[in-house]
């Protein structure tokens, strides 16, 4: 059922693209510099494309922007993430060692320790 519901999400979603992209057709120029300070350095950088491609690549670099934004700032919760997990195997290897070590005579612990002094 969930599979349904993403597929027409997605249909959806790619409906509206589609919507926008065909009412946003028009060509444009993107020009990297104002005129006068082009006038001023004496280039110009421009391209020409169609608006509802400006608008999809603007989007897509900015979605990139910030997974790009978000993956640095997450780091120091997953070096810590890793660190517990380090922790967390030692702890388990220490215990498997102490099992394998400990006498298994007794089932009560407490008694265990007793008898063991």
């Amino acid at each position: 059922m969930m599979a349904y519901l993403r597929y027409g999400f997605a249909a959806l979603v790619a409906l509206v693209f589609v919507t926008v992209a065909l009412a946003n057709r028009a060509i444009i120029e993107v020009k990297l510099l104002p005129d006068t300070l082009a006038s001023l350095f004496g280039f110009n950088l421009s391209i020409t494309l169609p608006l509802f491609l400006i608008l999809g690549l603007s989007i897509g670099a900015g979605l990139l922007l910030g997974f790009v934004w978000e993956w640095f700032r997450e780091h120091g919760y997953r070096a810590e993430a890793a660190q517990l997990r380090r922790e967390k195997e030692a702890m388990r290897a220490e215990l498997n060692r102490a099992k394998k070590v400990a006498p298994q005579m007794h089932k009560d612990d407490v008694l265990a320790l007793v008898e063991a002094k």
